[in-house]
């Protein structure tokens, strides 16, 4: 029994190291791996989104489908939160980002901006753009999300451009074994502000 044992050990810290060598040694013997195989998760709740629960679904299911280095998943009851969305009567807001697998952040959904008649989902996807790090870049292109509401109101487009797509990739590549303590930036994306 105690032979056994040994042997499954040592088979079990040579096969680690192997892995361990193979993908120091040789980057490339990562790349080979699915890119989700390392990929951040975050978790949201809604529970106080309101009216905008199904946009806000709708929203990480883009940036789910857009990016591979982090993956946003509906908190359970009782799991911490790593992504808050709260609906209020200001101008839509978060918390600018990236935030980690520890961290925490705060995304409104301003219904000012609904009521001005900008997209919801185009606003949720926004808005979660920031929580992954993503700045307001007001080009006044649709084809910017970021461009937030320096695009006109008739602006539909949710999808990020592949420019915003590969800064988020960015951000959630490699490792993070340390919490970087920032003073949180709301970012408010006010028309004009």
């Amino acid at each position: 029994m105690l032979r056994r044992t040994l042997a499954l050990l040592v088979t079990n810290v040579a096969l680690g190291a192997a892995l361990v060598a193979g993908i120091t040694a040789t980057p490339a013997a990562a790349q080979t791996l699915p890119p989700s195989a390392f990929a951040t998760t975050l978790t949201y709740d809604d529970s106080y989104a309101a009216e905008f629960k199904d946009e806000v679904a709708a929203a990480v299911q883009i940036w789910n489908s857009a990016v591979s280095n982090v993956q946003i998943v509906k908190a359970q009851p009782g799991q911490r939160a790593n992504i808050r969305i709260l609906a209020d009567n200001g101008w839509p807001r978060a918390t600018l980002g990236p935030v980690r697998s520890y961290g925490s952040v705060t995304v409104w959904m301003g219904r000012t901006a609904v009521n001005q008649g900008y997209n919801v989902v185009r606003i949720a996807t926004h808005e979660l753009g920031h929580s992954l790090g993503l700045p307001d870049r007001r080009t006044g292109l649709c084809s910017d999300l970021m461009s937030g509401s320096s695009a006109p109101v008739s602006c539909a487009n949710a999808q990020p451009s592949s420019a915003e797509r590969a800064a988020v990739e960015r951000n959630y590549s490699g490792w993070y074994g340390t919490k970087v303590d920032n003073k949180p930036v709301v970012i408010t994306d006010a028309a004009g502000k």
